[in-house]
C-alpha cells in the first residue's frame, strides 16, 4: 500500500467436507472342542486378531478405496491429485529414479501444499527397488537414503513408510495429515453363542462405523 493509504478488504473464505457412517466388519467362528482345550484367553486372541484385520481393510480403503458401493475413495482414486508417470520398463518398477521423486515434491510445491506431515509411502517391493537405485550412475548414492535418527526409512529427506497395501508400482507423496479418518463410536464386539449353537460353536463379530476422505486432493501426489 502507498504512504497513508489503507489496504484492501479481504475475507477468509472457507470449505466443509461431509463424513458419512460407512460400516465395516468382520466375523470368525471357533468350535466347541477349541473352547474346552484353551484358556480364555482364547477370546482375548480373537478379538485381537478381528481388530487387526478392520485395521488392514481400513489401511487399504484409505490409500485405494474404490468409491463404489460402501467403500470411500481412497487417495489413489480422488480426483485431482497429482500425477507423474513413470515409463516401464521390461522391469516395469526399475523406471523409478531420483528424478521422479524429486518430480513428486515439485507437485505439492507448485500447488502450495508442500506443507504439514508430508511423506512418502510405497510396498516392499518398491522398497527394495529403491534401495539399490543409484540417484545417478556411479555414484553410491541410491534414492532410499539412510534411516533417520527414529528408524524410519527417508526418501528426499522425508520420512517413508512401507505397507504391501499399496499397488506395486506406486508411490505417493503427501501431507498425510489432510486425510481425515472419522470414526463414530468404539469398535463394536458381539459374542454370538446361537448362530452355531448346535454344533457347540461360537461366533464372534465385530463392526465399526467410520468414513475418510482428503480434504484438499492438492495435498498428494502418485508415481505410478
Amino acid at each position: 500500500v502507498s504512504e497513508g493509504q489503507a489496504p484492501q478488504h479481504s475475507e477468509q473464505s472457507f470449505g466443509q467436507v461431509t463424513l458419512t457412517p460407512r460400516s465395516v466388519a468382520a466375523f470368525t467362528d471357533f468350535t466347541r472342542k477349541l473352547v474346552l482345550q484353551s484358556s480364555p484367553d482364547i477370546e482375548g486372541l480373537v478379538r485381537s486378531d478381528l481388530a487387526t484385520i478392520l485395521a488392514l481393510e481400513l489401511d487399504r480403503v484409505a490409500i485405494n478405496g474404490s468409491g463404489q458401493g460402501a467403500q470411500p475413495p481412497g487417495i489413489l482414486n480422488t480426483a485431482g491429485i497429482g500425477i507423474v508417470e513413470i515409463n516401464e520398463d521390461p522391469a516395469h518398477e526399475q523406471g523409478i529414479s531420483w528424478s521422479k521423486i524429486v518430480e513428486l515434491e515439485s507437485h505439492l510445491a507448485a500447488r502450495n501444499a508442500d506443507i504439514g506431515s508430508l511423506g512418502y509411502l510405497c510396498n516392499a517391493n518398491m522398497r527394495g527397488i529403491l534401495k539399490t537405485k543409484e540417484k545417478a550412475a556411479n555414484t553410491a548414492q541410491f534414492v532410499w537414503e539412510n534411516s533417520n535418527e527414529a528408524g524410519f526409512g527417508m526418501l528426499n529427506g522425508y520420512r517413508v513408510g512401507t505397507t504391501n497395501q499399496i499397488p506395486t508400482n506406486t508411490i505417493i507423496f503427501g501431507n498425510f495429515s489432510d486425510l481425515i479418518i472419522g470414526q463414530w463410536g468404539v469398535m463394536d464386539v458381539l459374542v454370538d453363542p446361537y448362530s452355531l449353537g448346535t454344533s457347540g460353536g461360537i461366533r464372534i463379530r465385530v463392526m465399526q462405523d467410520v468414513d475418510l476422505v482428503i480434504r484438499h486432493a492438492e495435498s498428494f501426489a502418485v508415481a505410478k
